[in-house]
C-alpha cells in the first residue's frame, strides 16, 4: 500500500519521474515498516474455538462477526456438592457440580455490544441476552479507558489489568453441568460496528488515515487477525477492487471497478515513435491477450444466514479448466451478495487478459493509475494501472473493465440446522400432597411439586424448602414443564357419586402449547385424565379448546382419591389446575424438614427472586379416608345400631372375596356428637359399630335432640375427615 501511495504522490508532485522516485521510496519503507514483499492477508478458517495458548493472535473485528476467541484469566474448577436421601434406612446420595468463572479476549479494537455465544456447537446465550444456564457474564467493550473488572481484580490484587483497548468478557460462576465439567469449546458473535463494514474504520487505526470512499457493499462483518495492512487490503481487493490516489493532499482509496457518473475523460491520440524499439512503432498503441489465467470458480466466506459458517458460492457458467481458482475471503455475507461478488470477480478476471498499451506525448494529472477513461477508436472504458516516462513521451498500461455491475442471482445459502434460541421464562410452582397410591412406604410423606413455566425456554429450576428466612435445597427439576393452569369458572359442589356428564368447567392453561387430550370410560377407569383443582383430584371424559390456551372440561368424575370434602365445597375462579400426568416433581421425604405445612421455593435462571408456594392438601397422604356407606337400624326390642365401612389408603383396587387391607397400626373410630372440633359426647371404638339400648338412645334424644352424630377414622398418623351417621331425634 505504502509503495503505491508515494508513487501517486509522487506523480502528482513531480511528475512520471517523481512517481518512479515516489515508488522507489515508498518500496523501502514498505519493507521497513509494512513487511516484506511476500504478503498475506486475512484467511478464513473453518468455524475455531476457543483456545488459551500464549501467542494467540486477537482479531479485529469490524462489522458482525462470530469469533472463539482467547482465554485470558480462569479459576480453578469451583466443586458443590448436595446430599440427598438418608432417612428411613434410604442411602444418602451426595450430587457434585462445578463451575468456573474465566474471561475471554473477544477483539483488539472496541466493540458495541456482544450478541449470541454458542458453546460446543448450542446456544449459551441468546440473541436477547440471556444465559441459558445458571452463571454471570460481563462485558467489557474495549475503551482506552476501562476499569479491571472486579472479579479479576479481587483474584489477582492491585497488579490487576485492565485489558484497555481489548474487549472481552468475563463468566462468573459459570455452570458446567450441561458441558461434562469443562470450559465448552465457545464462540461469540461480536457487534462490533452497526450497518455494513467500511473501508473507514478498517484504516482508522493508521496515523493519518487516508481518505476512503469506496463503498464495501454486502460486507457485513469482517475478521483481521493481524500482519501487514497491505494484506488485509490485497484480500479486500479480490472482491472490492481498490484504486490508489491523491486528493486534496492526501492519500485517497476508491473503487476500482466503478466507473464515474460524469463520462470520463478521452485519452490524447496515440503518438507513433518509428525509431524506438516499444511497442506500436507505427501505431502508438498495442492491444495484448495474455494465454488463460486461473479464473475464481468460487468464493468461500462465513455465511450470515449459517451462524457465520463457511458458506460457498460458485460463480455462474461452465467451470473450465482454467477457472478453477477458489478465493478465501474472511468476511461475512449473505449469499446472494457473495454469489454476486463470485461472479463480479470471476468477470474481472476474464477481462484481465485483455490489456492496452497507449503512448501519448501530452502530461495530464488527471490521466494517472486508477483514472478511468475512454479511448479513441475502442469501446468501453478503461483503467490507467500504470504509467512509464520516456523520452518524449508517456506510456500507459490499461485495463478493460466490465460493461456494468455483476449480475445479481439468487443464491441458497444452504441448510442451517441452528440450535433453537429458546427465551427463558419466569418459574411457576405450586406444592401440593396427594393421597398414598398404595405404592411403597405409606408413612414416608411425599410433597409434589408442579413445576412450570409459559414457554418451552424455561430450563428448570432448583427446589428449597422454607426454614425461617434460609432456603435449604430439596432437589431440583428437568426442563419437562407440569401442564398447569387456573380454573376460569366456578366450579359448584358435587356430591362425588358418579360420573357427571353435564357437568363442564373452563381453565386457562399457563402455556399456548399445553394441550389436553380426551379419555373413553374404559381410560378414565384406568386414571387417565387425573387433574388437581383446588384440593380435589377429579378426572375429566372431554377437554374442549377454547382458543389462546382456553379449555372447556366436560363429563366429570369428581372427589377422586378420598378428596369428596374438596368435591364438596366447590371451587372459586382461580383456583389452580395441576393435570397429574407423572410431569410434577415428587421430593423426597428425607429431604424434608417435619413441619406439617411445609412452603417450597423455586428458583429459575428467569426467576430474580424465589418463587414460593405453600403445600395445598397438607397431610393428606397420612390422613385416613372418610369412612362410607352410614346407616341406622332399629331392632324390634328398641336397639339403634349405627354401622358404617371403613376405607384404606392406597387401597383403590376393589377385590372380590376379601377385606381391603387396613393401612393403619390398628382399627380404631372416633364417634361424635355435636360439634366436629368440639363433640358435647365422644365414643372411642375398634369396629365399625356402635349400638344404644332404648334407655340410651332415648336418652340422648331427650337431651340432644338436633344434634348429629358423626364418626371418623383414627389413623396412626391423622383422623380422617367426619362422616355424619346420623341427627338425634
Amino acid at each position: 500500500m505504502a509503495t503505491l501511495a508515494l508513487t501517486a504522490l509522487g506523480t502528482v508532485l513531480g511528475g512520471p519521474l517523481g512517481g518512479a522516485i515516489g515508488s522507489l521510496i515508498g518500496n523501502q519503507i514498505d519493507h521497513a515498516v509494512i513487511g516484506s514483499g511476500q504478503r498475506e492477508g486475512p484467511r478464513l478458517k473453518e468455524l475455531a474455538v476457543t483456545t488459551s495458548s500464549y501467542g494467540s493472535p486477537i482479531p479485529r473485528i469490524f462489522g458482525t462477526m462470530r469469533t472463539p476467541g482467547t482465554i485470558i484469566w480462569a479459576t480453578d474448577l469451583v466443586e458443590s456438592r448436595e446430599k440427598s436421601g438418608g432417612g428411613k434406612g434410604q442411602p444418602t446420595v451426595t450430587t457434585y457440580s462445578y463451575s468456573v468463572s474465566f474471561a475471554v479476549a473477544l477483539a483488539a479494537r472496541p466493540i458495541l455490544r456482544l450478541g449470541r455465544i454458542w458453546a460446543d456447537g448450542n446456544l449459551l446465550r441468546g440473541a436477547a441476552g440471556d444465559l441459558k444456564v445458571g452463571g454471570g457474564l460481563r462485558v467489557h467493550a474495549g475503551h482506552g479507558d476501562q476499569a479491571p473488572d472486579p472479579l479479576i481484580a479481587s483474584a489477582i490484587g492491585s497488579g490487576c489489568p485492565a485489558f484497555r483497548g481489548t474487549a472481552y468478557c468475563v463468566f462468573e460462576s459459570l455452570q458446567l453441568a450441561g458441558f461434562g465439567n469443562r470450559i465448552p469449546a465457545l464462540t461469540f458473535e461480536v457487534v462490533a460496528d452497526e450497518g455494513e463494514t467500511t473501508l473507514v474504520d478498517m484504516l482508522a487505526a493508521l496515523p493519518q488515515p487516508p481518505k476512503a470512499d469506496r463503498p464495501l457493499s454486502g460486507l457485513a462483518g469482517f475478521c483481521d487477525e493481524g500482519g501487514p495492512l497491505s494484506g488485509m487490503l490485497a484480500t479486500l481487493d479480490q472482491l472490492y477492487p481498490l484504486t490508489c490516489g491523491i486528493s486534496g493532499g492526501s492519500l485517497a482509496i476508491g473503487a476500482g471497478d466503478t466507473v464515474p457518473a460524469a463520462p470520463p475523460p478521452l485519452l490524447p491520440a496515440a503518438v507513433t515513435d518509428p525509431g524506438g524499439e516499444s511497442f506500436g512503432a507505427a501505431s502508438g498503441q498495442l492491444l495484448r491477450r495474455a494465454g488463460e489465467r486461473t479464473a475464481p470458480a468460487a468464493l468461500r466466506y462465513y455465511d450470515i444466514a449459517r451462524d457465520y459458517q463457511a458458506g460457498l458460492q460458485r460463480a455462474e457458467g461452465r467451470t473450465l479448466p482454467g477457472r478453477s481458482g477458489l478465493i478465501e475471503f474472511p468476511g461475512a455475507l449473505a449469499a446472494a451478495d457473495a454469489r454476486r461478488l463470485a461472479n463480479a470477480a470471476a468477470e474481472r478476471a476474464r477481462r484481465s487478459v485483455e490489456t492496452l498499451s497507449w503512448r501519448m506525448a501530452e502530461i495530464d494529472p488527471a490521466l494517472r493509475p486508477g483514472a478511468v477513461v475512454r479511448v479513441p477508436g475502442r469501446a468501453g472504458h478503461w483503467r490507467i494501472e500504470s504509467w512509464e516516462w520516456r523520452s518524449g513521451f508517456i506510456e500507459l498500461a490499461l485495463l478493460r473493465l466490465p460493461r456494468g455491475p455483476a449480475r445479481a442471482s439468487p443464491a441458497d445459502p444452504g441448510q442451517n440446522l441452528s440450535p433453537p434460541d429458546l427465551l427463558a421464562t419466569p418459574t411457576a410452582l405450586q406444592a401440593f400432597e396427594l393421597p398414598w397410591d398404595g405404592q411403597g412406604n405409606g408413612q414416608a410423606r411425599p410433597i409434589h411439586a408442579a413445576l412450570s413455566s409459559s414457554s418451552v425456554g424455561w430450563a428448570g429450576a432448583a427446589l428449597y424448602e422454607r426454614s425461617g428466612a434460609d432456603l435449604v435445597p430439596v432437589g431440583v427439576s428437568g426442563p419437562a414443564r407440569s401442564l398447569v393452569g387456573t380454573l376460569v369458572t366456578p366450579l359448584a359442589g358435587s356430591a362425588a357419586m358418579m360420573l357427571d356428564r353435564a357437568a363442564r368447567c373452563e381453565v386457562q392453561l399457563l402455556s399456548g402449547d399445553f394441550v389436553l387430550a380426551s379419555a373413553s370410560p374404559e381410560m378414565l377407569a384406568n386414571g387417565a385424565n387425573r387433574a388437581l383443582i383446588g384440593g380435589e383430584v377429579l378426572q375429566f371424559a372431554s377437554a374442549l379448546p377454547l382458543g389462546g390456551g382456553r379449555w372447556e372440561l366436560r363429563g366429570l368424575l369428581r372427589g377422586r382419591g378420598g378428596t369428596e370434602a374438596q368435591a364438596a365445597a366447590g371451587h372459586a375462579p382461580g383456583a389452580a389446575f395441576i393435570l397429574l400426568d407423572g410431569a410434577p416433581v415428587v421430593i423426597d421425604p428425607a429431604m424434608l424438614s417435619t413441619s406439617s405445612q411445609p412452603v417450597l421455593a423455586a428458583i429459575g435462571l428467569a426467576d430474580a427472586e424465589p418463587v414460593l408456594s405453600e403445600t395445598v392438601n397438607a397431610g393428606l397422604f397420612l390422613r385416613p379416608l372418610t369412612p362410607v356407606h352410614p346407616s341406622l337400624r332399629r331392632t324390634e326390642n328398641g336397639h339403634v345400631t349405627l354401622r358404617w365401612t371403613r376405607r384404606a389408603r392406597g387401597a383403590w383396587g376393589w377385590n372380590d372375596g376379601v377385606d381391603v387391607p387396613l393401612g393403619e397400626e390398628a382399627e380404631r373410630y372416633l364417634v361424635g356428637l355435636g360439634d366436629t372440633g368440639a363433640p358435647v359426647l365422644r365414643w372411642e371404638i375398634g369396629e365399625p359399630v356402635l349400638e344404644f339400648t332404648p334407655e340410651a338412645w332415648a336418652e340422648l334424644a331427650a337431651s340432644h335432640a338436633g344434634h348429629s352424630l358423626w364418626v371418623r377414622q383414627i389413623g396412626s398418623f391423622a383422623v380422617s375427615d367426619p362422616l355424619q351417621l346420623t341427627v338425634v331425634t
